[in-house]
């Protein structure tokens, strides 16, 4: 072959020293600012879909072109399976208010027969410094501390109610005081020489405390005040 010509593959001399035209020689570096052989020059991105060559870190945020971030866990997750108002918080909150309405009828009671509570507390008492005047004085705050408590009592209900845990915590130590003391009362013999009328309200009184106690205290209305606990933390209730 004449000089200049080369083979079907070219200057077989050229073979071996880049392995392509215009390659540096195998074993050399390529020369001052020109990016190795397979790598996009300085500051380019490689092409979309194609992962960075080794050595190279992509832009922060972009190390998979295609590819979004993973999404985070959806508002809610976790929470409890939707619980309706049992039937066991409809029925001590019923047994409740119940209660509540006969506690403002003994008062109501209490206060029209005024008199005949001011001479009981005279005829009970030992002491000769209590005079009338005294014992109206604490009969009428006596009273006025019971319609107090009837309002705060109420108010629990209410909460109870709406589902708040923290009112049915209250009511169960309310409640819970109430019955006792109606016992210790009932073993003492304390208020048997009251009237009758106020005697069996009380009884009846204390029984819709315990009903409602129980059944605010069972496994569905447990599950639903949970529920409801969980909805007002997620802004939803």
């Amino acid at each position: 072959m004449t000089s200049g010509q080369g083979g079907p593959y070219g200057d077989p001399s050229q073979q071996g020293q880049g392995g392509q035209q215009g390659q540096p020689p195998y074993g050399q570096q390529p020369p001052q600012g020109q990016p190795p052989y397979g790598q996009p020059p300085q500051g380019q991105q490689p092409p979309y879909g194609q992962p960075p060559q080794y050595g190279q870190q992509p832009p922060y945020g972009q190390q998979y072109p295609g590819y979004a971030p993973a999404p985070s866990a959806p508002t809610g997750y976790g929470a409890p399976a939707p619980v309706e108002r049992p039937t066991t918080v409809r029925v001590g909150i019923g047994a409740l208010v119940a209660s509540l309405v006969l506690s403002a009828i003994s008062v109501i009671v209490t206060f029209a027969d005024f008199d005949s509570l001011v001479d009981e507390a005279l005829r009970q008492s030992t002491d000769p410094a209590v005079t009338e005047d005294l014992a109206r004085t604490g009969v009428l705050i006596g009273v006025v501390i019971a319609l107090i408590i009837l309002g705060l009592m109420a108010l629990f209900i209410w909460f109870a109610h709406q589902g708040r845990n923290w009112a049915r915590i209250v009511i169960f130590v309310l409640g819970g005081l109430n019955v006792l003391f109606a016992l210790i009362g009932a073993a003492a013999g304390v208020g048997s020489t009251g009237s009758g009328f106020l005697t069996s309200l009380s009884w009846f009184q204390t029984i819709l405390v315990a009903v409602g106690v129980v059944a605010l205290a069972l496994k569905p209305s447990n599950d639903w005040y949970r529920y409801r606990g969980w909805q007002r933390a997620n802004g939803q209730g």
